[in-house]
């Protein structure tokens, strides 16, 4: 299979791929990859649970701030992901435990956060308070979607409220940060959860490191972003290989339902 088309970053590293080796690349590579590199979210569905009854998959942008070339952009990325914005969201099942599942995909504008986007995970936490499911949601974005402006900001907040009935009703709200999780969702959502769990090697917070270092005039530790700090200063709860994440899913949703019943 293909890992991907073009040179592939993963935080501080770059990673060149050749393209006339796509036959030596073993099947499920991207499954078993120890550096968690990036994949789109049909991908990570294919092996992550057993069935999935998408939601709202006719939302389209509006182009609020009429910028141009968004909505050729848009129609582009469309096409590609067979996604209609940057997540991916509906009902899942691993081993007859019913969930709500989202998975942002990092190939649609770099997972930014956008007023669909937005609508599409509020939706789903609206209708896991309604059905008393559990909610799943991996993370992967650069932030805000500069196209949208103040209306991808406000995302944020009415996805954080959102969250917070699914609380109130005492549900169980898991992430998964996968690389990168950055900007505005670092802010907000991702960091919502009643369990944190992060792939390898992930790239995690708010600033890049070149608007760090601009801002406080030093230069920070190479690590600084990287889930494996970022766990050892207890901002994640654990860090799971790819490989493991349907097992440990399930083992959770077990133990969650159990307590809330």
């Amino acid at each position: 299979m293909k890992l991907y088309d073009q040179n592939n970053t993963l935080s501080e590293r770059h990673i060149k791929a050749d393209k006339n080796a796509d036959e030596r690349v073993p099947d499920q590579m991207w499954l078993r990859c120890p550096h968690g590199l990036r994949i789109p979210a049909r991908h990570r569905l294919s092996w992550l649970v057993d069935s999935f009854k998408e939601f709202d998959k006719d939302l389209q942008t509006k182009n609020p701030l009429h910028f141009p070339g968004y909505q050729e952009k848009i129609s582009k990325l469309q096409r590609q992901t067979q996604l209609n914005d940057s997540v991916l969201t509906g009902e899942a099942s691993i081993n007859d435990q019913l969930f709500s599942l989202g998975i942002m995909d990092p190939t649609f504008i770099m997972g930014s956060l956008g007023t669909v986007t937005g609508e599409k995970i509020t939706r789903l936490f609206e209708y896991a308070t309604t059905h008393r499911q559990a909610v799943v949601l991996f993370t992967a974005s650069g932030g805000a979607r500069m196209q949208e402006g103040i209306m991808s900001l406000m995302q944020m907040a009415k996805v954080s409220q959102a969250i917070n009935e699914h609380a109130a009703a005492g549900l169980l709200y898991i992430v998964v940060l996968t690389d990168p999780t950055t900007g505005g969702v670092t802010a907000s959502f991702a960091m919502d959860g009643d369990i944190i769990l992060s792939e390898p090697h992930a790239l995690v917070g708010f600033a890049g490191r070149r608007v760090i270092e601009q801002t406080i005039h030093q230069q920070i530790p190479i690590d600084l972003q990287s889930a494996e700090n970022i766990l050892h200063h207890g901002f994640i709860d654990r860090i799971i290989k790819r490989q493991d994440e349907k097992k440990l899913l399930e083992w959770l949703l077990k133990t969650g339902s159990v307590a809330n019943e």
